[in-house]
């Protein structure tokens, strides 16, 4: 697979499970405030939509020919669940629910820089406009994701 859709499906991967998890797993602190609880949803989450993105990318590699593209499906799901990881170990490790977050949160953050880091090397591609595009789409979408939570919770009341 060439350097640049390798570079495009680790970013795929990588920022939808920032995105996606961090909304949740922030939803999930403020409405059940169960560790354990946390933990299982993420983990569930996390694997049923790090298989869907990794063959949601397959196939849309497939359509556009791309001889490579389960590698790239592959590169994809795995990226989407390594990113996982690092977000719910936090939980894992630490038994204030509202500590983890702020230090799964952080992680989101160190890894945005990374990536964003990696691929100016690789690309030379301009690293802060990239890191901070990146880093207000998923905390925009992050706290998009939570408000619509709070609201559902309150609508249909729902207290845990």
């Amino acid at each position: 697979m060439k350097n640049k859709s390798c570079a495009g499906a680790i970013v795929l991967g990588m920022h939808d499970a920032l995105v996606s998890l961090t909304g949740m797993i922030g939803g999930l602190t403020f409405a059940l405030a169960e560790r354990k609880l946390i933990i299982l949803s993420a983990i569930i989450a996390s694997v049923a939509a790090g298989l869907s993105m990794g063959a949601s990318n397959y196939l849309a590699e497939k359509t556009n020919d791309n001889p490579f593209a389960l590698q790239a499906g592959l590169t994809t799901g795995m990226s989407y669940l390594g990113t996982c990881a690092f977000l719910i170990a936090p939980f894992v490790l630490i038994k204030n629910t509202h500590v983890a977050l702020a230090v799964s949160f952080g992680m989101a953050i160190i890894i945005i820089f990374g990536c964003n880091w990696c691929i100016r090397n690789m690309h030379r591609q301009p690293f802060w406009r990239h890191a901070i595009e990146m880093l207000i789409i998923c905390t925009g979408v992050s706290i998009i994701s939570f408000i619509i939570g709070e609201l559902a919770k309150y609508t249909l009341g729902i207290i845990i």
